[in-house]
């Protein structure tokens, strides 16, 4: 840990719990951070990996929490997550009045807000602070992470979490916001996954090397954001005519029909069924906003 300059606050002691797949290179990220890191996890190998980082080891989640000012915490679940914080012997046996606890699992809105209830009791702050990224962002620095809580804690966490994520978003005052933004994202991240599939299918059906297929979504997502490019508007209410948006939002809805009607009827020729792409062209104009008005064709 740095000393601290004469006339200047102490730098904040950073802690970390759960040092994983993703807990262990974000941890291993914040062993650079000037007030020093402490770490705990089950498995000495674990700990070892960012105690060559420069961090410090704890031999207790008691321990840790005596000795940092924000600590986080990427476990599997809710259950885990309870025992760290509130278990006997959890941070909160030994975390002092202004800790802030930030969860970077992602778990059920109404867990995080029930133990922000017990760690307020004890004058703690728990901040829910799930994570996009995975593994790949964790290692190269370029997580996302969602806050939800307390304006003024959030911004505490900006300079050190700066080394681990390059998007820091304070999803509202509420614990709990930040686990319901991640889980609207990952809900398009699994449908996405999901239509992945059906789209390969109907590839292969028609004779398309996928893995090809593959480079060429990938390639084009890069270019255009992907499914995310749309997602620039404040509301999902319809969009009025005099609306700048309408305009563009209108020419998305035909080009995606047309593609739609083509893809389906060219699965229809080949016998793959695409219930998601059926929905999809049902449910796309109304979903962007622009729904087709009475007698217009769809």
């Amino acid at each position: 840990m740095s000393e601290s300059t004469p006339g200047r606050p102490d730098p904040i002691r950073l802690g970390y719990v759960g040092l994983g797949n993703i807990g262990g290179p974000m941890a291993g990220s914040l062993a650079a951070w000037r007030g020093g890191l402490t770490v705990f996890d089950l498995s000495s190998e674990a700990i070892a990996k960012v105690v060559e980082k420069g961090a410090a080891a704890a031999g207790s989640l008691a321990d840790l929490a005596a000795s940092a000012d924000i600590i986080g915490i990427c476990v599997l679940d809710d259950a885990q997550v309870r025992s760290v914080v509130a278990g006997p012997d959890g941070l909160l046996s030994k975390a002092r009045p202004g800790t802030i606890i930030t969860v970077h699992s992602t778990i059920a809105p109404e867990t995080a807000a029930e133990l922000a209830e017990q760690c307020a009791a004890r004058e703690v702050t728990l901040l829910d602070a799930p994570i996009s990224g995975g593994a790949m962002g964790a290692a190269s620095g370029r997580l996302a992470i969602m806050v939800g809580g307390p304006r003024e804690a959030y911004e505490k966490l900006k300079e050190p979490f700066a080394l681990t994520a390059d998007m820091l978003v304070h999803a509202g005052p509420e614990v709990g916001s930040g686990t319901r933004m991640k889980l609207a994202r990952n809900l398009l991240h699994f449908i996405s996954f999901t239509a992945t599939t059906e789209a390969a299918r109907l590839a292969e059906a028609a004779g398309i090397d996928i893995a090809k297929l593959g480079k060429v979504v990938r390639h084009s997502d890069t270019v255009t954001g992907g499914p995310g490019a749309i997602m620039l508007r404040d509301t999902t209410a319809p969009v009025a005519a005099d609306d700048p948006w309408y305009g563009i939002l209108t020419g998305v809805r035909t080009l995606g029909e047309k593609d739609l009607t083509l893809a389906l009827a060219l699965g229809e020729e080949l016998g793959v069924d695409l219930p998601l792409g059926q929905l999809a062209l049902r449910n796309l104009a109304a979903g962007l906003g622009v729904p087709h008005l009475e007698g217009e064709p769809a």
